[in-house]
Protein backbone atom coordinates (compact mmCIF):
# COMPACT_ATOMS: atom_id res chain seq x y z
CA UNK A 1 0.00 0.00 0.00
CA UNK A 2 1.34 3.42 -0.96
CA UNK A 3 1.83 5.99 1.79
CA UNK A 4 0.98 8.77 -0.62
CA UNK A 5 -2.62 10.04 -0.72
CA UNK A 6 -4.90 8.78 -3.45
CA UNK A 7 -6.55 11.23 -5.83
CA UNK A 8 -9.77 11.13 -3.80
CA UNK A 9 -7.82 11.80 -0.61
CA UNK A 10 -6.08 14.73 -2.29
CA UNK A 11 -9.51 16.15 -3.16
CA UNK A 12 -10.68 15.88 0.44
CA UNK A 13 -7.39 17.37 1.63
CA UNK A 14 -7.98 20.33 -0.70
CA UNK A 15 -10.92 21.40 1.48
CA UNK A 16 -8.56 21.92 4.41
CA UNK A 17 -6.10 23.76 2.17
CA UNK A 18 -8.80 26.23 1.10
CA UNK A 19 -9.83 26.84 4.71
CA UNK A 20 -6.18 27.69 5.52
CA UNK A 21 -5.98 30.15 2.65
CA UNK A 22 -3.95 27.94 0.31
CA UNK A 23 -4.60 27.60 -3.40
CA UNK A 24 -5.44 24.35 -5.19
CA UNK A 25 -4.92 23.28 -8.78
CA UNK A 26 -7.94 22.09 -10.79
CA UNK A 27 -7.20 21.02 -14.35
CA UNK A 28 -5.24 23.97 -15.81
CA UNK A 29 -6.37 26.49 -13.21
CA UNK A 30 -5.21 27.73 -9.81
CA UNK A 31 -8.11 28.41 -7.42
CA UNK A 32 -8.26 30.05 -4.00
CA UNK A 33 -11.07 30.95 -1.62
CA UNK A 34 -11.81 34.68 -1.51
CA UNK A 35 -12.87 34.31 2.13
CA UNK A 36 -9.52 32.98 3.39
CA UNK A 37 -7.12 34.45 0.82
CA UNK A 38 -4.20 36.52 2.16
CA UNK A 39 -2.99 39.69 0.41
CA UNK A 40 0.40 38.18 -0.44
CA UNK A 41 -1.19 35.12 -2.03
CA UNK A 42 -3.62 37.34 -3.92
CA UNK A 43 -0.66 39.22 -5.37
CA UNK A 44 1.07 35.95 -6.25
CA UNK A 45 -2.01 34.63 -8.05
CA UNK A 46 -2.59 37.86 -9.95
CA UNK A 47 1.06 37.82 -11.08
CA UNK A 48 0.44 34.50 -12.85
CA UNK A 49 -2.18 35.81 -15.29
CA UNK A 50 -5.58 37.42 -15.58
CA UNK A 51 -7.77 36.15 -12.72
CA UNK A 52 -11.55 35.79 -12.67
CA UNK A 53 -14.00 35.51 -9.80
CA UNK A 54 -16.22 32.42 -9.89
CA UNK A 55 -19.52 32.73 -7.99
CA UNK A 56 -22.78 30.84 -8.05
CA UNK A 57 -25.74 31.96 -10.11
CA UNK A 58 -27.56 32.65 -6.82
CA UNK A 59 -24.95 35.21 -5.79
CA UNK A 60 -24.73 36.59 -9.33
CA UNK A 61 -28.47 37.26 -9.30
CA UNK A 62 -28.10 39.42 -6.21
CA UNK A 63 -25.19 41.28 -7.82
CA UNK A 64 -27.19 41.81 -11.05
CA UNK A 65 -24.43 39.96 -12.91
CA UNK A 66 -25.27 37.70 -15.85
CA UNK A 67 -24.77 33.99 -15.22
CA UNK A 68 -24.17 32.62 -18.70
CA UNK A 69 -23.10 29.20 -17.48
CA UNK A 70 -26.14 27.82 -15.69
CA UNK A 71 -25.30 27.60 -11.99
CA UNK A 72 -22.12 29.62 -12.41
CA UNK A 73 -20.99 33.16 -13.20
CA UNK A 74 -17.40 34.14 -14.02
CA UNK A 75 -16.85 37.80 -13.18
CA UNK A 76 -14.03 39.81 -14.73
CA UNK A 77 -11.94 41.49 -12.03
CA UNK A 78 -11.01 45.18 -12.49
CA UNK A 79 -7.27 45.80 -12.64
CA UNK A 80 -7.33 48.03 -9.57
CA UNK A 81 -9.44 45.59 -7.49
CA UNK A 82 -7.93 44.32 -4.28
CA UNK A 83 -8.92 41.90 -1.57
CA UNK A 84 -11.52 44.29 -0.13
CA UNK A 85 -13.32 44.47 -3.49
CA UNK A 86 -13.26 40.69 -3.86
CA UNK A 87 -14.66 40.12 -0.39
CA UNK A 88 -17.32 42.79 -0.84
CA UNK A 89 -18.50 40.97 -3.96
CA UNK A 90 -18.33 37.57 -2.28
CA UNK A 91 -19.96 38.47 1.06
CA UNK A 92 -23.50 39.92 0.99
CA UNK A 93 -23.06 41.49 4.42
CA UNK A 94 -21.42 44.36 2.52
CA UNK A 95 -24.30 44.79 0.07
CA UNK A 96 -26.04 47.48 2.10
CA UNK A 97 -22.81 49.35 2.95
CA UNK A 98 -21.52 49.43 -0.63
CA UNK A 99 -24.50 48.66 -2.87
CA UNK A 100 -23.02 50.04 -6.12
CA UNK A 101 -20.37 47.43 -6.94
CA UNK A 102 -21.11 46.92 -10.61
CA UNK A 103 -21.71 46.93 -13.40
CA UNK A 104 -20.06 43.54 -13.75
CA UNK A 105 -18.75 41.93 -16.89
CA UNK A 106 -19.14 38.18 -16.92
CA UNK A 107 -17.59 35.67 -19.27
CA UNK A 108 -19.34 33.17 -21.48
CA UNK A 109 -18.20 30.10 -23.40
CA UNK A 110 -15.26 27.80 -22.78
CA UNK A 111 -14.80 25.00 -20.26
CA UNK A 112 -16.43 25.81 -16.93
CA UNK A 113 -15.81 22.47 -15.21
CA UNK A 114 -12.80 23.79 -13.21
CA UNK A 115 -14.87 26.71 -11.91
CA UNK A 116 -17.79 24.46 -10.96
CA UNK A 117 -15.37 22.10 -9.20
CA UNK A 118 -13.80 25.02 -7.31
CA UNK A 119 -17.23 26.23 -6.13
CA UNK A 120 -18.13 22.68 -5.05
CA UNK A 121 -14.92 22.49 -3.02
CA UNK A 122 -15.68 25.82 -1.35
CA UNK A 123 -19.15 24.64 -0.37
CA UNK A 124 -17.75 21.35 0.88
CA UNK A 125 -15.34 23.34 3.06
CA UNK A 126 -18.28 25.48 4.32
CA UNK A 127 -16.69 28.61 2.87
CA UNK A 128 -18.43 31.32 0.90
CA UNK A 129 -18.86 29.97 -2.66
CA UNK A 130 -16.61 32.58 -4.28
CA UNK A 131 -13.31 31.49 -5.82
CA UNK A 132 -10.47 33.51 -7.32
CA UNK A 133 -9.14 31.62 -10.33
CA UNK A 134 -6.38 32.04 -12.88
CA UNK A 135 -5.60 29.80 -15.84
CA UNK A 136 -2.01 28.64 -15.42
CA UNK A 137 -0.21 25.30 -15.00
CA UNK A 138 0.13 24.15 -11.41
CA UNK A 139 3.48 24.83 -9.73
CA UNK A 140 5.76 21.87 -9.17
CA UNK A 141 4.63 19.82 -6.18
CA UNK A 142 1.01 21.04 -6.17
CA UNK A 143 -1.44 18.17 -6.77
CA UNK A 144 -3.41 18.56 -10.00
CA UNK A 145 -7.06 17.71 -9.41
CA UNK A 146 -9.18 16.73 -12.44
CA UNK A 147 -12.36 18.83 -12.37
CA UNK A 148 -14.63 15.93 -13.36
CA UNK A 149 -13.23 13.76 -10.57
CA UNK A 150 -13.64 16.57 -8.04
CA UNK A 151 -17.31 16.98 -8.97
CA UNK A 152 -17.98 13.23 -8.96
CA UNK A 153 -16.17 12.68 -5.67
CA UNK A 154 -17.94 15.49 -3.82
CA UNK A 155 -21.32 14.41 -5.18
CA UNK A 156 -20.86 10.77 -4.16
CA UNK A 157 -22.49 9.35 -1.06
CA UNK A 158 -20.29 9.50 2.03
CA UNK A 159 -18.95 6.24 3.38
CA UNK A 160 -19.36 6.07 7.15
CA UNK A 161 -17.94 3.65 9.69
CA UNK A 162 -18.97 3.08 13.31
CA UNK A 163 -15.99 3.93 15.54
CA UNK A 164 -17.30 3.89 19.13
CA UNK A 165 -20.44 3.40 21.21
CA UNK A 166 -21.21 3.45 24.93
CA UNK A 167 -24.09 3.62 27.36
CA UNK A 168 -25.06 7.22 28.13
CA UNK A 169 -27.92 7.84 30.58
CA UNK A 170 -30.03 10.82 29.51
CA UNK A 171 -32.78 12.85 31.17
CA UNK A 172 -35.18 11.41 28.62
CA UNK A 173 -34.06 7.81 29.19
CA UNK A 174 -31.36 6.24 31.32
CA UNK A 175 -31.34 3.28 28.91
CA UNK A 176 -29.52 5.03 26.07
CA UNK A 177 -26.41 4.52 23.95
CA UNK A 178 -24.45 7.01 21.89
CA UNK A 179 -22.93 5.76 18.61
CA UNK A 180 -20.24 7.69 16.71
CA UNK A 181 -19.91 7.36 12.91
CA UNK A 182 -16.87 8.69 11.07
CA UNK A 183 -16.82 9.45 7.32
CA UNK A 184 -13.92 8.19 5.21
CA UNK A 185 -13.50 11.61 3.61
CA UNK A 186 -12.07 13.18 6.75
CA UNK A 187 -15.23 15.17 7.39
CA UNK A 188 -16.94 15.76 10.71
CA UNK A 189 -18.44 12.81 12.60
CA UNK A 190 -22.16 12.13 12.98
CA UNK A 191 -24.00 10.56 15.92
CA UNK A 192 -26.85 8.18 16.68
CA UNK A 193 -28.66 8.27 20.01
CA UNK A 194 -30.27 4.89 20.63
CA UNK A 195 -33.03 4.90 23.23
CA UNK A 196 -33.76 1.50 24.78
CA UNK A 197 -33.30 -1.50 22.47
CA UNK A 198 -35.21 -0.79 19.25
CA UNK A 199 -36.31 -3.93 17.43
CA UNK A 200 -34.45 -3.98 14.11
CA UNK A 201 -37.16 -6.15 12.59
CA UNK A 202 -39.95 -3.78 13.61
CA UNK A 203 -40.48 -0.08 12.79
CA UNK A 204 -38.72 2.04 15.43
CA UNK A 205 -39.40 5.73 15.81
CA UNK A 206 -36.55 7.62 14.13
CA UNK A 207 -35.66 11.28 13.80
CA UNK A 208 -33.01 12.85 11.55
CA UNK A 209 -31.92 15.98 13.42
CA UNK A 210 -29.42 18.41 11.90
CA UNK A 211 -27.03 20.07 14.34
CA UNK A 212 -28.03 23.54 15.48
CA UNK A 213 -25.58 25.03 17.96
CA UNK A 214 -27.68 28.14 18.46
CA UNK A 215 -30.92 26.25 19.08
CA UNK A 216 -29.78 22.96 20.62
CA UNK A 217 -27.11 24.41 22.93
CA UNK A 218 -27.88 28.10 23.42
CA UNK A 219 -31.68 27.86 23.34
CA UNK A 220 -32.12 30.30 20.45
CA UNK A 221 -35.68 31.50 19.90
CA UNK A 222 -35.08 32.16 16.17
CA UNK A 223 -35.74 28.51 15.25
CA UNK A 224 -37.55 25.45 16.59
CA UNK A 225 -34.51 23.14 16.56
CA UNK A 226 -33.89 22.92 20.30
CA UNK A 227 -37.51 22.14 21.19
CA UNK A 228 -37.68 19.61 18.35
CA UNK A 229 -34.56 17.85 19.62
CA UNK A 230 -35.74 17.63 23.21
CA UNK A 231 -39.33 16.72 22.29
CA UNK A 232 -38.12 13.90 20.04
CA UNK A 233 -35.88 12.47 22.77
CA UNK A 234 -38.64 12.81 25.36
CA UNK A 235 -41.12 11.03 23.09
CA UNK A 236 -38.69 8.18 22.49
CA UNK A 237 -38.05 7.99 26.23
CA UNK A 238 -41.78 7.65 26.90
CA UNK A 239 -42.05 4.91 24.27
CA UNK A 240 -39.02 3.16 25.70
CA UNK A 241 -37.23 3.00 22.35
CA UNK A 242 -36.19 5.01 19.32
CA UNK A 243 -33.21 6.34 17.38
CA UNK A 244 -32.25 9.98 16.95
CA UNK A 245 -29.61 10.67 14.31
CA UNK A 246 -27.67 13.85 15.07
CA UNK A 247 -26.17 14.94 11.74
CA UNK A 248 -23.48 17.61 11.87
CA UNK A 249 -24.87 19.74 9.05
CA UNK A 250 -25.20 23.09 10.79
CA UNK A 251 -27.22 25.80 9.10
CA UNK A 252 -28.82 23.49 6.54
CA UNK A 253 -25.36 22.35 5.53
CA UNK A 254 -23.64 25.73 5.09
CA UNK A 255 -21.84 25.79 8.45
CA UNK A 256 -22.17 27.98 11.52
CA UNK A 257 -20.18 30.94 10.14
CA UNK A 258 -22.36 31.18 7.04
CA UNK A 259 -25.44 30.62 9.18
CA UNK A 260 -24.48 33.71 11.18
CA UNK A 261 -24.05 35.60 7.91
CA UNK A 262 -27.55 34.44 6.98
CA UNK A 263 -28.86 35.62 10.36
CA UNK A 264 -27.32 39.04 9.76
CA UNK A 265 -29.13 39.19 6.41
CA UNK A 266 -32.38 38.12 8.09
CA UNK A 267 -31.96 41.06 10.45
CA UNK A 268 -31.99 43.24 7.31
CA UNK A 269 -35.40 41.81 6.33
CA UNK A 270 -34.61 38.78 4.18
CA UNK A 271 -36.17 35.42 4.96
CA UNK A 272 -34.20 32.20 5.44
CA UNK A 273 -34.26 31.15 1.78
CA UNK A 274 -33.49 34.65 0.48
CA UNK A 275 -30.54 34.95 2.85
CA UNK A 276 -29.09 31.63 1.67
CA UNK A 277 -29.45 32.71 -1.95
CA UNK A 278 -27.72 36.04 -1.33
CA UNK A 279 -24.82 34.13 0.20
CA UNK A 280 -24.62 32.01 -2.95
CA UNK A 281 -26.11 28.82 -1.51
CA UNK A 282 -29.21 26.85 -2.35
CA UNK A 283 -32.21 26.71 0.00
CA UNK A 284 -30.85 23.59 1.66
CA UNK A 285 -27.34 22.18 1.20
CA UNK A 286 -27.75 19.19 3.52
CA UNK A 287 -27.10 15.59 2.47
CA UNK A 288 -29.70 13.36 4.09
CA UNK A 289 -28.17 10.28 2.47
CA UNK A 290 -25.94 10.25 5.55
CA UNK A 291 -28.99 9.37 7.65
CA UNK A 292 -29.91 6.47 5.40
CA UNK A 293 -26.38 5.07 5.59
CA UNK A 294 -26.28 5.25 9.39
CA UNK A 295 -29.62 3.43 9.63
CA UNK A 296 -28.33 0.71 7.31
CA UNK A 297 -25.18 0.40 9.44
CA UNK A 298 -27.41 -0.03 12.50
CA UNK A 299 -29.45 -2.73 10.76
CA UNK A 300 -32.63 -0.63 10.58
CA UNK A 301 -34.60 -0.96 7.33
CA UNK A 302 -38.14 0.19 8.24
CA UNK A 303 -38.95 3.27 10.32
CA UNK A 304 -41.61 5.58 11.63
CA UNK A 305 -40.01 8.92 10.80
CA UNK A 306 -40.58 11.89 13.09
CA UNK A 307 -40.43 14.87 10.75
CA UNK A 308 -42.35 17.72 9.14
CA UNK A 309 -40.09 17.64 6.09
CA UNK A 310 -41.33 15.49 3.17
CA UNK A 311 -37.87 15.67 1.63
CA UNK A 312 -36.49 13.50 4.44
CA UNK A 313 -39.18 10.89 3.78
CA UNK A 314 -38.46 10.84 0.05
CA UNK A 315 -34.70 10.63 0.61
CA UNK A 316 -34.92 7.68 2.97
CA UNK A 317 -37.34 5.89 0.67
CA UNK A 318 -35.06 6.42 -2.34
CA UNK A 319 -32.09 4.97 -0.44
CA UNK A 320 -33.64 1.75 0.73
CA UNK A 321 -35.20 2.75 4.06
CA UNK A 322 -38.95 2.14 4.14
CA UNK A 323 -40.89 4.89 5.88
CA UNK A 324 -44.11 3.25 7.06
CA UNK A 325 -45.38 6.39 8.81
CA UNK A 326 -44.54 10.07 9.05
CA UNK A 327 -44.93 11.25 12.63
CA UNK A 328 -45.46 15.05 12.82
CA UNK A 329 -43.42 17.15 15.22
CA UNK A 330 -45.47 20.34 15.64
CA UNK A 331 -44.48 22.67 18.47
CA UNK A 332 -45.64 26.08 19.71
CA UNK A 333 -44.21 29.13 17.99
CA UNK A 334 -42.89 32.35 19.47
CA UNK A 335 -42.65 35.90 18.13
CA UNK A 336 -39.02 35.36 17.05
CA UNK A 337 -39.52 32.22 14.93
CA UNK A 338 -42.94 32.75 13.36
CA UNK A 339 -41.47 34.12 10.14
CA UNK A 340 -38.86 31.34 10.01
CA UNK A 341 -41.53 28.66 10.33
CA UNK A 342 -43.77 30.36 7.77
CA UNK A 343 -40.88 30.32 5.28
CA UNK A 344 -40.31 26.64 6.03
CA UNK A 345 -43.91 25.93 5.09
CA UNK A 346 -44.22 28.27 2.11
CA UNK A 347 -40.83 27.81 0.43
CA UNK A 348 -39.43 24.53 1.74
CA UNK A 349 -42.61 22.45 1.78
CA UNK A 350 -42.60 21.61 5.49
CA UNK A 351 -45.94 20.36 6.78
CA UNK A 352 -46.61 22.70 9.69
Amino acid sequence: MSLLPTLEEQIFRARADLRMGLAVAIDGWIAASVETLRPDRLAAICALGTPVLAVTARRAETLKAHAYDGDLARIEIPKDAGLTWLRDVADPSADMMSPLKGPFRTLRGGDTAPHLAAIALAKSAQLLPAMLMVEVPAPEGMPRLPAATVLDTLAAESILHPVAAARLPLESSVRSRLHIFRPEDGGIEHYAVEIGEPDRDATPLVRLHSACFTGDVLGSLKCDCGPQLHTALATMGELGEGVLLYLNQEGRGIGLANKMRAYALQNQGFDTVEANHRLGFEDDERDFRIGAEILREMGIKRVRLMTNNPRKVAMLQSHGIEVVERVPLILPTNRFNQGYLATKAEKSGHLL
